[in-house]
């Protein structure tokens, strides 16, 4: 494939980069390489698929210690 770099740079066509979306540039011994940057693993994405089974919710009743006093969940 040959690309033609515009005063704003160069654009690759996105089926080249397939599903990631950062990605390194390296310039070595006159190449230019890309390389994806795998995704690492976020305190964001805590929670957003808590269970693999059939449970809607697996969270519930999860954290019902830090807003219920400990009274209240020995008498339950």
């Amino acid at each position: 494939m040959k690309l033609t770099a515009t005063e704003k740079g160069l654009l690759i066509p996105k089926e080249l980069l397939g599903e990631n979306q950062e990605f390194e540039i390296i310039q070595e011994n006159g190449k230019i390489i890309i390389t994806s940057i795998k995704q690492t693993s976020s305190i964001w994405d805590l929670g957003s698929n808590p269970v693999e089974c059939d449970v809607t919710d697996g969270a519930i009743n999860h954290d019902r210690y830090l807003y219920i006093p400990l009274t209240e969940i020995k008498a339950s």
